[in-house]
């Protein structure tokens, strides 16, 4: 079968900087090259996405519309894959903001400045330079793609959504053209923002419910 955009497609993948490292995956080999010097254990799961809705690396998006399952190698240009090096990106920071937080700015060190990651390139006099490119911005990569299967079950779908946007298997209800999500206490303004990407993608009217999360202790007394 041809792979059109809106399906929902399961693979695994490797993603490598072309002659380099692996940067990500979700191959049980590769993660464990990948987070050498870790002593938990590797989990490795599928990954489940819909093509063309940005879910994953665009490069990759693309050019798997019109494919078929099978094996892939995709190699992918900066402007591809993670961009081309912004010499805008690279920025002064006065010491004093590492300071407050106290946090120690070593060169070569990595730190989150307001949900974006910067690299610390030198420290002197009071002032340190940081990298908010990419890390891997500027570079050829390459992609290994398996696509395992097309998904065609709705709940698969919506699962996998809840996953991505959220990070979280939400319990859920669906009814005709209505998908009712049922979330936790105080998260129900922040789901609703999502309402189109779900009727865009699904053709399902989003409703969001709260749920009272009962405590661990009253489930056990139950018991």
């Amino acid at each position: 079968m041809t792979l059109e955009k809106k399906d929902f497609i399961e693979i695994e993948f490797t993603g490598k900087v072309k002659d380099g490292e692996i940067f990500d995956s979700n191959i049980k080999e590769d993660l464990k090259e990948l987070h050498s010097g870790h002593n938990h254990e590797i989990e490795s799961t599928p990954f489940v996405f819909c093509l063309g809705e940005n879910m994953f690396m665009k490069g990759v998006d693309e050019f798997l519309i019109g494919k078929d399952i099978g094996n892939y190698k995709i190699s992918l240009p900066p402007e591809k894959a993670f961009g081309k090096r912004d010499p805008k990106l690279i920025r002064m920071v006065p010491i004093k903001e590492f300071s407050k937080n106290n946090l120690n700015p070593i060169p070569g060190s990595t730190f989150n400045f307001d949900g974006k990651i910067a690299k610390v390139l030198t420290v002197s006099s009071g002032r340190v330079i940081v990298d908010f490119n990419h890390p891997i911005s500027g570079k050829n990569v390459e992609y290994k793609i398996k696509v395992l299967r097309s998904i065609n079950d709705l709940n698969e779908k919506i699962k996998a959504l809840n996953e991505f946007f959220f990070r979280t298997d939400f319990e859920f209800t669906t009814e005709e053209n209505k998908l009712t999500l049922h979330v936790p206490k105080n998260t129900e303004q922040f789901v609703k923002i999502f309402k189109e990407k779900y009727k865009e993608i699904l053709n399902l009217e989003l409703e969001v419910k709260e749920i009272e999360k009962k405590s661990k202790d009253l489930e056990e007394k139950k018991e």
